[in-house]
């Protein structure tokens, strides 16, 4: 399949958080999506999951909602999902069979495949940000992560083992 260059692809930031209380436990995830200016804001809590999931979901379902073919920077603390994807992590996981060595699954399979036919799709770059350290963003999206464990609608995360 032939791409258009990425200069002349539309450009979204995104921008996310997830945790869980206790972690395991309750969780949630915020993200916030940018384009010219104009922002929308998503979240969502988990009835049992743990904190690196969250991190995980809020990437995927951020991602999801973009559907034309589109250069993404995402914003995240967490080392764990942009050292996945940056240093290759994901897909040597999935090339070894959703395997980190010959004993040990790689956790979080299901959505770390989710992420990578996203990130596949859309032209992505991943920036850390410190997390609790005043980034207005990030910031908003823990607010938005922490709401969703404590008020809202909480759904079932299928592929959580516990």
């Amino acid at each position: 399949m032939s791409h258009p260059s990425t200069e002349s692809l539309p450009f979204i930031e995104l921008f996310t958080d997830g945790g869980a209380e206790p972690n395991p436990g309750i969780g949630g995830f915020g993200f916030i999506l940018c384009q010219r200016g104009h922002c929308k804001e998503f979240a969502q809590g988990f009835e049992m999951t743990t904190n690196n999931r969250m991190e995980l979901m809020a990437v995927i379902y951020g991602l999801a909602q973009i559907k034309r073919r589109t250069r993404v920077q995402v914003y995240s603390d967490s080392k764990y999902v942009i050292d996945g994807i940056e240093k290759g992590w994901a897909k040597n996981w999935r090339s070894k069979g959703w395997m980190r060595n010959s004993k040990e699954k790689a956790l979080n399979a299901d959505l770390w495949a989710r992420l990578l036919e996203l990130v596949d799709h859309h032209e992505v770059r991943f920036q850390w940000v410190k997390g609790h350290n005043g980034h207005m963003q990030n910031e908003r999206c823990d607010a938005l992560a922490t709401w969703a464990i404590k008020n809202s609608e909480l759904r079932v995360d299928e592929g959580y083992p516990g």
